[in-house]
This record gives C-alpha cells, structure tokens and sequence, in this order.
C-alpha cells in the first residue's frame, strides 16, 4: 500500500507542477469557460490576479511538498489536505461558471487521489 500512496504523491504533485508551471500558457479541454491560459482561467471566474498568485504560489508549494513527503512523512498529510482543499474550489469554480461537467473530472480525481495520500 505504501508503494500506492508513494505513487500517487508523484502523479498528483507531478501533475500539478506540470498544470502550473509547463502547461500554464497552453490551451487544454479542462480550462474553465472559454479560457485559453489559466490567467485567462481566473478571469472567467471573476477572480482578481492576486488570486491567481495566491493560488499558484499555494499548488505549487504544496505539489512539492508533496513530492519531499516521500522522503519527510510528516509534511504528507498537510500537504496532500491543503491541495485537496484547493481542488475542491477549483471544482466549486467550474461550477460556479457552469462548466460541463468533464472540465471538473481532473480536479476530482486528484482531489480523491489526495485524500486517499492523506488518510491512507
């Protein structure tokens, strides 16, 4: 089982580092409304730059925290808890601008993976 939650920290923190910092200005299905970058993503949710900063700075941080909890436990459950918390906005997010359902299936499926790494 440890095995499991060591590769899911990977998939989810690796995920988020690659959404945040390499897929971040590329267009993709899941963006929210009709956006382009996830700049662009904030703005259809009516939420401010700072926001946007906030929120980058927090997934970021705590994807790689994520990743150092392999080797450092004690940080795993913070880390994974605090990204699921963000994941759930992010779906709150999509629905807020009623989204299709599919563009949410990303963020609930890492926001499961996280609270499987946090509990199990």
């Amino acid at each position: 089982m440890n095995y499991l939650v060591i590769a899911f920290q990977i998939i989810v923190g690796a995920s988020i580092l690659n959404v945040w910092l390499v897929q971040n200005k590329k267009a993709t299905k899941w963006r929210g409304g009709n956006a382009n970058t996830i700049i662009e993503e904030f703005q259809e949710y009516s939420l401010s730059k700072s926001i946007y900063y906030i929120a980058g700075f927090l997934k970021v941080t705590l994807a790689i925290l994520l990743i150092i909890a392999i080797w450092f436990p004690v940080l795993k459950q913070a880390a994974a808890l605090g990204l699921a918390t963000l994941l759930l906005g992010s779906i709150v997010m999509h629905i807020k601008i009623k989204d299709p359902l599919f563009k949410s299936v990303p963020a609930l499926i890492f926001l499961i993976l996280c609270l499987f790494i946090a509990f199990v």
